[in-house]
């Protein structure tokens, strides 16, 4: 296929679809073909299967991580990176140099500029920028994690104009995405890639990796092309593709508030695994229709237990209102500016009533879910947005006292998913069970952190649980770092960078301690 023909045809189809969007939500006939269902673990591992054929040189494997008595790069080479930034690269240079201790360096060298070394497709269209950005061992790009995995690179793009394209193309194909389906998660740049999830009822349509309906899913994109203006000044990417994902985003959101009590989104998948699809026939259970954002599942891809997910809905508060103010003063769309801050109002006194609630041990924090009855569930996931990322996403100040309470709660004995092992104490996730815990939450906990001695603590742990390979992973044993999950997770490796660029800023004395083996 011709360079471009894949994003030519990605475009027809999705202007064929934009009249469907019009009036209401329109979705595909259910699959009439059903296979025995794979929980997403199985499919990381069927995907892992051949991508990691070619990835191998790309990432690190459990083995001792000294070559010659020296710390060996894990980079791919030179000529097989897929992106390379001189600002990044000049970056790693110099934090590199003021980390005393080695194996701390090496883990930096390799995993800030993992996801450009590794996930980026950037091509020129008609003369237009289309990046499309990998997770890592699975084939497809996550709206959530793409956004993600280019954030920490983002300050170098007044003096890299190459990468400033990589995030203007990236923000035009998630355009793309939203326009394709609003409710889907994943997706394909080749449009004739068979979906590993076709059994799923209904079946994802042709770009549609899986179609789980994340309330995030939505707002990472407003976060990033509002970060990108922000940074650079150029309102050109909020043009008429741009204008209509942003109506359709609203719109969904408007519709998962089900204040009719219903909905058109369904998602059925064929598993034993519980968490894997919501229950009732694929539309969640019960809810009071009191304002919140019903949310299908988590940023884990795990299905709620209550509909009403509570940082997602706090995201959704953030983005609508960078979008009401991106659509007055740069789009003079007065009008849906309205409608934005509108919906974020209501959502943030629902927050306020129904997501607020007392702790028998902690007073007033934030609950995790909620289903606008009264019923809550207490706990968080490690993955993004969650309670501890809420500082971290600049929803909240790490000093506010509703997010200190909160957090004290997360790191306690009292949150079911805080595990305390030998090998480390972090958060763990639903989605890998529960002994796993997840390097994620342990920089979130870092970089949420005010304090040098609990960053330090964390840095440890992070530097002594990577297995010898060298990359962050999924997750791991608490008392078996060896035994972890995902050799390849893009996000997790940048955002271990972007802990260490932060900590070189702000804390560079960290930086100097020699850690003991």
């Amino acid at each position: 296929m011709r360079p471009g023909n894949d994003s030519r045809m990605q475009k027809s189809l999705i202007d064929t679809r934009l009249s469907l969007f019009q009036n209401t939500m329109t979705h595909p006939n259910p699959s009439t073909n059903r296979l025995p269902g794979f929980s997403r673990r199985q499919a990381i591992t069927a995907a892992a299967g051949a991508t990691l054929t070619l990835a191998g040189r790309h990432v690190a494997h459990a083995d001792d991580p000294q070559d010659g008595g020296s710390y060996a790069s894990k980079r791919p080479p030179i000529d097989q990176r897929k992106f390379t930034s001189p600002s990044v690269e000049a970056t790693i240079t110099k934090v590199k140099a003021d980390i005393a201790d080695e194996q701390l360096g090496w883990l930096f060298e390799n995993c800030y500029p993992n996801t450009l070394d590794t996930t980026v497709d950037y091509e020129e269209v008609d003369g237009e920028p289309d990046a499309f950005i990998i997770t890592g061992d699975i084939d497809a790009m996550w709206l959530r994690d793409s956004t993600a995995q280019v954030w920490p690179y983002l300050p170098y793009m007044k003096s890299d104009k190459q990468l400033t394209r990589l995030v203007r193309g990236l923000i035009h194909r998630q355009n793309l995405c939203i326009l394709l389906d609003p409710y889907a998660n994943a997706f394909y740049k080749d449009l004739t890639q068979p979906s590993h999830w076709a059994s799923d009822r209904p079946s994802p349509i042709p770009g549609v990796h899986e179609r789980k309906w994340e309330i995030d899913s939505l707002c990472y994109p407003i976060r990033l092309a509002n970060a990108y203006f922000e940074r650079t000044g150029d309102s050109s990417i909020f043009n008429e593709e741009w204008q209509t994902a942003m109506h359709l985003v609203v719109k969904t959101f408007r519709t998962e508030q089900r204040k009719d009590g219903t909905t058109p989104y369904r998602f059925v998948r064929e598993t034993s695994r519980m968490l894997d699809a919501p229950p009732f026939d694929g539309t969640g259970r019960p809810i009071n229709p009191v304002g919140l954002i019903v949310s299908g599942f988590r940023p884990s891809d795990d299905s709620t237990l209550y509909p009403f997910l509570i940082p997602s809905n706090l995201f959704a508060i953030q983005s609508l209102r960078q979008l009401a103010k991106i659509s007055s003063a740069q789009v003079n769309d007065q009008e849906f500016a309205a409608e934005c801050t509108s919906l974020a109002d209501e959502v943030q006194t629902a927050i306020d009533k129904y997501a607020v609630a007392e702790h028998m041990d902690y007073g007033q924090i934030y609950a995790y879910e909620v289903d606008g009855f009264g019923n809550a569930a207490f706990w968080d996931d490690a993955n993004v947005p969650s309670l501890m990322s809420l500082a971290y996403l600049g929803i909240h100040q790490p000093h506010d006292p509703l997010y200190q309470r909160t957090r004290r709660f997360l790191l306690s004995q009292h949150n079911p998913y805080y595990l305390q092992g030998s090998a480390a104490s972090g958060q763990a996730s639903p989605h890998t069970g529960k002994d796993a815990i997840w390097p994620m939450g342990i920089i979130l906990r870092a970089l949420s952190s005010t304090s040098p001695e609990e960053i330090l603590e964390c840095v440890t742990m992070l530097r002594n649980t990577h297995a010898g390979t060298g990359f962050m992973h999924e997750s791991f044993n608490k008392d078996n770092p060896a035994d972890y999950s995902r050799d390849w997770f893009a996000w997790a490796n940048t955002l271990f960078g972007e802990l260490i660029v932060k900590i070189h800023h702000q804390h560079p004395e960290i930086l100097s301690h020699r850690f003991s083996d």
